[in-house]
């Protein structure tokens, strides 16, 4: 796990420590998750059919409980093929608006076959939009994959309207050796296991391979609470949804 006194040191927060079996230092940790991004977009739906495409409908349903209601002004950051951009569009209806970021190019084109919304090419430390725009940012299962929380909330906080709202979705590991174990069983094992399987992609199997190393490795649901609140976000909280898989992360700018 990554330290405290270490981010406060760098004046940074990483996601999580540096995973050198998939690249020699941190500073190519980018390069190298946009790269395997890039190359897996094509299979990333198929992830999700694994699952009965379950994960849309809790998404959305996750969003609505967090407040996102029709005519509101959306941002989904690393918004991946569309799999909270899809559920926040049905939840704003015609009245408002959904737009998608994402740094990998791969991703963007996936996302552009299921819908013809708004789209840019971005990275969550430095959104390409102005301040104050948008009454909800959202994430989904992404959070571990930014370089820096602190940069990546504070940007968060600067396009956000006063009184707007953030909602990430993460996942989540129980720290009982049982709950840890179990999780790590169908993270590591099965989803890659099942990806390989459906795929055909060694490529696939490595994105879920390196996705449960990045989980299991993650800085702790308190921390990213802190920074959070350390940004300027009021009730800052999380909350757990579904021991083993989900968690959520809100917060709002002080209206």
């Amino acid at each position: 796990m990554v330290s405290t006194e270490a981010n406060e040191q760098r004046g940074s927060v990483p996601p999580h420590t540096p995973l050198t079996e998939y690249y020699k230092a941190d500073a190519e940790r980018e390069g190298y998750v946009m790269d395997l991004f890039d190359r897996t977009a094509k299979y990333y739906d198929t992830v999700e059919a694994l699952f009965l495409n379950g994960g849309l409908l809790y998404r959305r349903l996750s969003m609505k409980f967090a407040g996102v209601r029709p005519g509101m002004k959306v941002l989904d950051v690393a918004t991946g093929t569309g799999a909270v951009y899809r559920g926040a569009a049905r939840l704003v209806g015609p009245t408002g608006r959904v737009f998608g970021v994402d740094p990998s190019a791969g991703m963007l084109a996936e996302s552009r076959k299921s819908h013809d919304g708004p789209l840019t090419r971005g990275f969550a430390q430095a959104l390409p939009f102005k301040s104050n725009q948008f009454d909800f940012v959202t994430m989904g299962i992404a959070l571990r994959h930014v370089p820096d929380l602190k940069a990546a909330f504070s940007e968060y906080y600067r396009v956000l309207k006063p009184g707007g709202q953030i909602w990430i979705l993460e996942s989540h590991v129980p720290k009982s050796p049982i709950g840890h174990a179990l999780t790590k069983l169908v993270w590591a094992k099965l989803i890659p296991g099942m990806t390989l399987w459906s795929t055909g992609s060694r490529d696939a199997k490595l994105l879920m391979d390196y996705y449960w190393d990045t989980i299991d490795q993650c800085v702790e649901p308190p921390e990213i609470v802190a920074v959070l609140k350390d940004v300027g976000l009021q009730d800052a909280r999380s909350n757990l949804i579904v021991p083993g898989a989900f968690l959520e992360y809100r917060g709002r700018k002080p209206a």
